[in-house]
């Protein structure tokens, strides 16, 4: 019902018809048959294909995704690059081609760009502008950036959402919120990746970067967290110039972290700015909880006095303090060759399936990780390449259907960028080296009076609702038992394949009546003459039989492709 509510605004149909198409385009026809959208494809080329859709030579289904991805626009867009960080849900293969897309689009008119700053700041552009550069230094899908610089002399850079952007991602989180129940109702093989999560992930990111209100204030948290440092500078958001649609930010006036050349002109040690750069984020993850979600070159700078400033705070993780532990634990159970404390730590922030033999995964797990980690110790900390470690992990993550946090692929993603730039900067960058203080610390902490106070304090807690409740709980369960209101929900698997299968059989048993008495109308008009007739042969009759053999035709050319006879 909810997806019958989404089609019946003309907008909201019109997108789902051009999405459709798009699909459609690039090969995924069949698809939109499984998932019953066939009645949005223009008649002419449901009737050209026969319901037998080509195959394309050429691209692979991954490059075909994409690229449709690419012409849907925006929201596609961006959602192919939240996918891209979810190779645990998507594959790998997927991953990397979606790593592909970019969302530079060109610029929206400046005029439309001053009428919107206007009418969210209430007040005329040279009221607070002394100077507003008209091209933008920026563009991309969800906003363009232009300098500027205020009438206190203040350099800055202006952050405006695009026109109607909003309104455009809410009707396609609408339609792909209908299409992943589509998905999980006529594909049931998608519920491994589990299509409905990945969307309502994707909605609570992309909302978030559509409110600008919500960047400036990560802004203000990460100006909070490093404003004790001497190596760290986090530009300042202008509050009062922000609204959901405006952000005005402090410009900083530095170079890429990247580009080497002109780091080297300055003077700067590379090896320092290297370290700098690494130590901050592993802070971030490791001491504050709260990390830049996207820490590329494009948003790390190099300021003359040799700091290091972060830009750009739409995208943010959150670390849980069972994660920190985690994260520390494993790596010193890596140090120390401990496979089955790895283990644990898996099974204990319920990583592993519930459903699994766990004698089975154990032996299973711990030999694929004797395989991935045992190479590694032969090697210096220098030899190791940690972008290949981390792919390695994501594939065995795979095989044994862990469940990986989003949160904790967010870190995974950006530890790779930052061990990149940290081995650009200095080619004999030593990343285990950096992230073993941390680890270390974490460490103490965890056996420290006060963690081990507060650990006793919780169970204890849990302890005394689990001896106040038991009792109640029990009570509550033997007078339903009494009442005969016990109920025990019991799950039917592949049930769905089979009400298709039989809904599927019943239409065809149906479509052959369907035929046989039209055949059967077809003799009795030429018996009796029914109607106008040609050569003896009444018209309608010939029609009828025409018509009959036609639909006999294309029902038997269903049953062969479908290569169940």
């Amino acid at each position: 019902m909810a997806f019958f509510r989404l089609t019946r605004t003309y907008k909201s149909a019109r997108r789902l018809q051009q999405v459709v198409n798009v699909f459609l385009k690039h090969g995924f026809g069949r698809f939109i048959d499984q998932i019953h959208l066939s009645k949005y494809i223009p008649f002419l080329k449901r009737l050209k294909s026969f319901g037998q859709w080509p195959v394309l030579r050429g691209p692979t289904i991954p490059e075909r995704l994409r690229i449709a991805f690419g012409e849907l626009g925006p929201t596609f867009i961006k959602l192919a690059q939240v996918l891209s960080s979810r190779p645990d849900l998507i594959t790998a293969e997927y991953a990397n081609e979606f790593k592909k897309l970019q969302d530079e689009v060109p610029p929206f008119p400046v005029s439309a760009a001053k009428r919107i700053i206007e009418e969210e700041l209430r007040m005329p552009l040279s009221e607070i502008f002394q100077e507003f550069e008209d091209v933008p230094v920026a563009a991309a899908s969800i906003a363009q950036v232009h300098y500027a610089r205020l009438v206190d002399g203040s350099d800055v850079i202006v952050k405006i959402q695009r026109p109607r952007i909003e309104e455009t991602i809410e009707t396609d989180i609408n339609i792909l919120f209908a299409l992943a129940r589509l998905l999980d109702r006529y594909v049931p093989e998608s519920r491994f990746f589990n299509p409905l999560g990945i969307v309502e992930e994707f909605s609570k990111t992309i909302r978030k970067e559509l409110d600008f209100v919500n960047e400036a204030r990560n802004c203000m948290r990460f100006k909070r967290n490093f404003e004790t440092s001497l190596d760290v500078y986090i530009p300042r958001a202008y509050q009062e110039l922000v609204t959901r649609k405006v952000l005005v930010m402090e410009r900083v006036s530095g170079v890429r972290i990247d580009n080497i050349q002109k780091i080297e002109a300055l003077g700067l040690d590379r090896q320092r700015l290297a370290r700098v750069g690494v130590e901050a984020y592993f802070k971030m993850v490791l001491e504050d909880g709260f990390l830049h979600g996207d820490p590329h070159p494009g948003n790390m700078f190099v300021l003359p006095d040799g700091r290091i400033s972060f830009v750009d705070f739409g995208i943010v993780g959150y670390v849980s303090a069972d994660l920190m532990q985690t994260m520390g634990n494993t790596f010193l159970a890596f140090v120390h060759k401990d496979f089955d404390r790895l283990i644990d730590l898996y099974t204990e922030l319920g990583y592993v399936p519930k459903d699994v033999d766990m004698d089975a995964f154990r032996r299973d797990f711990k030999s694929d990780l004797i395989d991935m980690l045992e190479p590694l110790y032969g090697l210096t900390l220098q030899q190791i390449d940690f972008a290949k470690y981390l792919d390695t992990f994501t594939h065995v993550a795979l095989k044994h259907r862990l469940t990986i946090p989003s949160d904790l692929l967010l870190i995974n993603k950006s530890l790779l960028i930052l061990e990149s730039i940290g081995r650009e900067l200095d080619p004999h960058f030593d990343f285990f080296v950096a992230f073993e203080p941390y680890a270390a610390k974490l460490a103490r902490k965890r056996y420290s009076p006060a963690q081990i106070y507060e650990k006793v304090s919780k169970h204890s807690l849990e302890l005394s609702d689990f001896v106040v409740l038991f009792p109640k709980q029990m009570q509550q369960i033997m007078r339903k038992v009494l009442k005969d209101d016990f109920h025990i929900k019991m799950t039917h698997i592949g049930l769905e394949k089979f009400i298709m299968d039989m809904d599927r059989s019943s239409n065809r048993v149906s479509f052959g009546m369907i035929i046989s008495a039209i055949l059967i109308s077809s003799a009795i008009m030429h018996a009796t003459g029914v109607g106008p007739q040609v050569f003896g042969f009444s018209l309608l009759g010939v029609a009828s039989f025409g018509l009959a053999f036609i639909l006999g035709i294309w029902l038997i050319i269903s049953i062969i492709r479908s290569g169940r006879l």
